[in-house]
């Protein structure tokens, strides 16, 4: 299913012209070009590299470039045509292995002739008289070359560039090649043997090696495998490599084509831990993929997008409504497709793969929208929360390595897309950092309301959940609790100020994780402790202390006589709920002039 998606995205992006044909890689990165005369002489080295932006800074990196389909190597030799490494155009490297180096040169040369003898192009005979006079032992210390040596025997590829009478033209722009290039790609030897491809269904040669999928966080630079079969234990009936699946050498290019160009592309593809995110739409419309992946991850700065822009557009898509996104109308009924892909040494793991309407993928996002809502501080601008972010509260951030599970972040993406409940480990770290820290952030809090929406739990019953703000009429007990706790915090605080008094550790340092589990060993003190604080306020603020007072009385008696001895992991949801809750329904009310009330 995948290998079909995206073969049949590629065809879409063939029709539209946004994409290279078969026998051609569009963004191919190039150092050099090595511009060569009608003799086929070296006459000059030009460096094709071109500023990029990358964060803050702008670096020297390679051009992209459309350039002729590039064979997958392994161990043995294999030769590129008009691009290629220094190994293969100049028969020289720094890998200590001349002899090898000149075999390379050899086969590139006998390439080179066996495409461009006959063709009728200057050219092309220049090319072909580069291979027949070049002398590879003399390349290192030819006067164009030995000041950038380093440079070009490195990761550099190199191009072959013509200067004409009338100009210096690239040798993959001229028309006489490109042709013989096509029909030397198009054509099957005659012994190649004809399968039925598994992709397309139709009789083809099938490709035994795949190209190389390349923008995969940690997995090799020069590109890792998606199919692939490189031991005996994943060969069948004598068959080898590509064989035992067979898919045709097109499918095979336009399959990695389209996941190349999608990994290459910010609109298409976000890496999120260790896996890359890439979506698409059927009809191959970037708009369809802009709006999904800032859904997903966020509006990028600077974009001239706001949060409301967003929230309409998946409220229309989820009511089953066209919307016009980025100049273009979406339709609710287009088939999207979210794939993630995560390294495994020389291969690229499938995490999930996703299909369906892009009206499914924005109801499933609004969601997780609503799952992740809880009232915040007025200093916090976010509308609402990107997956980053929400498994970024998992994390101590004052270690070293401040980044989440990246196996935590796909779970959760995986979660939204699909519908289904969040992972236990997302609530398990989130819990982790608040009895670490005795704080709930508004991240933390959202993690607890967005589990329990989908794991429903007797101790965390809807009055709980339903309300993403403090709910006065709820009589859950630990909610409850956590709301006292919150009462007698404020309540130190404000006796504290009132008294110009500094406190070195507050009872949330001491006592909120004993509060949080054990009530019945703290609370009573923490009542006896509140007698004391409120005689201080008092003093300075009657109003505030009566208006702390009776809040607590009245929770008080929801509560009973006696305090719950346990609360399990639920309750203690519950818990800190009703902490946060009662903490931010302080700040948003605006205090009277005369009141310490926003302490």
């Amino acid at each position: 299913m995948i290998l079909q998606a995206l073969t049949a995205y590629y065809e879409q992006l063939l029709r539209t012209g946004q994409i290279s044909a078969p026998g051609w890689e569009n963004q191919f990165k190039v150092s050099y070009w090595l511009r060569i005369n009608a003799e086929g002489q070296l006459i000059d080295l030009v460096d094709c590299r071109q500023m990029v932006p990358r964060g803050k800074k702008e670096v020297l990196a390679p051009r992209e470039m459309a350039v002729p389909a590039h064979v997958k190597r392994a161990s043995g030799i294999a030769a590129n045509f008009l691009c290629d490494n220094s190994t293969y155009l100049l028969g020289a490297d720094e890998k200590g292995k001349p002899e090898r180096s000149i075999q390379c040169f050899e086969a590139c040369a006998k390439l080179h002739h066996a495409i461009l003898d006959g063709v009728d192009s200057p050219a092309a005979r220049a090319v072909l008289a580069f291979f027949d006079h070049w002398k590879p032992e003399e390349a290192s210390a030819h006067p164009l070359l030995a000041d950038r040596w380093k440079d070009i025997t490195g990761n550099a590829n190199l191009l072959f560039d013509y200067e004409g009478p009338e100009g210096s033209i690239l040798s993959t722009e001229d028309e006489a090649i490109r042709a013989a290039w096509q029909q030397h790609y198009s054509s099957a030897s005659p012994d190649t043997p004809l399968v039925q491809c598994l992709v397309t269904g139709q009789q083809a040669p099938a490709a035994r090696l795949h190209p190389s999928i390349k923008g995969v966080p940690g997995a090799q630079s020069s590109g890792a495998a998606l199919v692939s079969f490189n031991a005996p234990a994943f060969c069948s009936y004598g068959h080898e490599q590509g064989e035992n699946a067979p898919v045709s050498e097109y499918a095979a290019f336009a399959y990695t084509t389209a996941l190349n160009t999608l990994l290459a592309s910010r609109d298409h593809c976000r890496i999120l831990g260790d896996t890359a995110v890439v979506c698409w739409a059927e009809n191959a419309s970037p708009s369809y993929s802009s709006l999904g992946m800032m859904a997903m991850f966020g509006i990028p700065e600077n974009h001239g997008l706001t949060e409301d822009d967003l929230s309409k557009a998946l409220d229309s898509l989820a009511k089953g409504q066209p919307c016009s996104w980025m100049g273009e109308d979406l339709q609710p009924g287009q088939h999207f497709y979210v794939l993630g892909l995560s390294p495994n040494a020389a291969r690229i793991s499938v995490r999930f793969f996703l299909r369906d309407t892009f009206q499914v993928f924005a109801q499933r996002l609004q969601r997780y929208a609503e799952d992740i809502t809880v009232i915040h501080p007025a200093f916090d601008k976010r509308e609402t929360l990107s997956v980053w972010s929400l498994v970024q509260e998992t994390v101590n951030q004052n270690s070293r390595d401040k980044k989440p599970s990246p196996q935590l972040a796909g779970d959760v993406l995986r979660s939204i897309l699909t519908g289904t409940p969040y992972p236990a480990t997302l609530l398990n770290g989130a819990e982790l950092r608040i009895r670490a820290e005795q704080t709930i952030t508004r991240g933390r809090a959202a993690i607890i309301r967005a589990y329990y929406r989908r794991h429903p739990h007797p101790q965390v019953p809807k009055e709980v959940l339903d309300m993403p703000e403090l709910n006065v009429a709820c009589n859950n007990i630990p909610y409850t609790l956590g709301r006292m706790f919150s009462l007698y915090e404020q309540i130190q605080l404000a006796a504290a100020k009132a008294n110009s008094s500094n406190i070195n550790a507050t009872i949330k340092d001491r006592y909120f994780n004993a509060a949080s589990s054990n009530p019945s060993q703290v609370f009573n003190l923490l009542g006896k402790l509140s007698v004391s604080h409120l005689r201080v306020l008092r003093r300075s603020n009657p109003k505030l202390a009566g208006s702390l007072q009776g809040q607590l009385e009245e929770l008080s008696i929801r509560v009973g006589t006696s305090y719950p001895p346990h609360l399990d992991p639920a309750s203690q949801g519950s818990f800190q709920l009703g902490y946060y809750y009662q903490n931010q329904a302080r700040f948003q009310k605006k205090a009277p002039a005369d009141s310490t009330e926003n302490v």
